[in-house]
């Protein structure tokens, strides 16, 4: 059972969280707010870095991505947004080597954890901070990463940086 001093404790304890909470409101409400009219600031608008808004894979100017079909992104994806769709292949010298094929990504699944590119063996995906992506049908969402044609990079290099297709305006 609860004693008198518990319940008078209790009672100016949530009271002093009230104020303390309203107390940041009311600060909050004075300082000066900044409104972006978008979309006609779209040349002046500054967009995190760090923001994820679409997965991208990198291609050389040859066509060549560093990504190696292992299917890792795939699994670690936690509602399924990625299909690694490879195919066996035979080198010259007759040994079997597993190859990419297709890399499928839904964008409208993706929750941007960024647990796919983190997880990247050979770092041949990424996010860029592309953020429009809006459509009137959700299959316009899924997107083959990989090029028509592309191949896998002979030797490693260094990541390539991805860039992110700029769209026409209309």
């Amino acid at each position: 059972m609860r004693t008198f001093k518990q319940y008078i404790t209790g009672l100016f304890g949530g009271i002093k969280s009230l104020l303390s909470g309203l107390s940041v409101t009311w600060k909050e409400l004075w300082i000066k707010k900044v409104t972006q009219q978008y979309p006609e600031n779209r040349d002046t608008l500054v967009i995190s870095d760090r923001f994820r808004a679409e997965l991208v894979m990198s291609h050389d100017e040859n066509n060549e991505h560093a990504c190696t079909a292992c299917g890792i992104c795939e699994m670690n994806c936690p509602n399924g947004t990625i299909q690694v769709i490879s195919k066996m292949t035979e080198t010259e010298d007759g040994k079997k080597k597993k190859e990419l094929d297709r890399y499928v990504y839904d964008l409208g699944m993706c929750t941007f954890c960024n647990l796919c590119v983190i997880t990247c063996p050979s770092s041949a995906i990424k996010f860029t901070n592309h953020f429009e992506n809006a459509t009137f049908t959700r299959n316009k969402l899924v997107q083959q990463l990989n090029h028509e044609g592309s191949k896998l990079r002979a030797k490693k290099k260094e990541p390539i940086s991805a860039q992110p297709v700029p769209k026409e305006k209309e």
